[in-house]
């Protein structure tokens, strides 16, 4: 009988853990417009793993929900600093920078400001 229940709580456990897959989290990207809204969803959502991917304009959130056993937050926010944006923790090559569209570009003040109003 002991054997028996030690084996159901066992599967019990296990089967829980299978069940919570998918994480939540979320990261400080920067950007300044729609156009980088959509270049860093799109970023997000091109890594295998990313379910869900939604980032504010004005606060700069990027929320994210993930399926840990595919991908971690490092590997997302490698795509992201790919396309241009840079991350709290990490800044994008100069090269992926100079990719984004010129009104894109978070690191020029004045553009930043031209954004302010949106």
């Amino acid at each position: 009988m002991k054997k028996i229940i030690t084996a159901l709580v066992i599967l019990i456990t296990t089967a829980s853990f299978a069940q919570n897959k998918n994480a939540r989290a979320s990261m400080e990207v920067d950007g300044v417009c729609l156009m980088c809204k959509t270049r860093i969803e799109k970023a997000s959502l091109n890594t295998k793993g990313v379910k869900s991917a939604v980032w504010n304009v004005k606060t700069h959130e990027l929320k994210l929900i993930y399926d840990e056993r595919k991908t971690d937050l490092k590997t997302i926010q490698t795509s992201i600093l790919a396309v241009g944006h840079d991350t709290k923790d990490m800044k994008a090559t100069d090269e992926a920078y100079n990719t984004v569209h010129p009104c894109c570009r978070y690191r020029d003040n004045d553009i930043v400001d031209d954004h302010k109003g949106e």
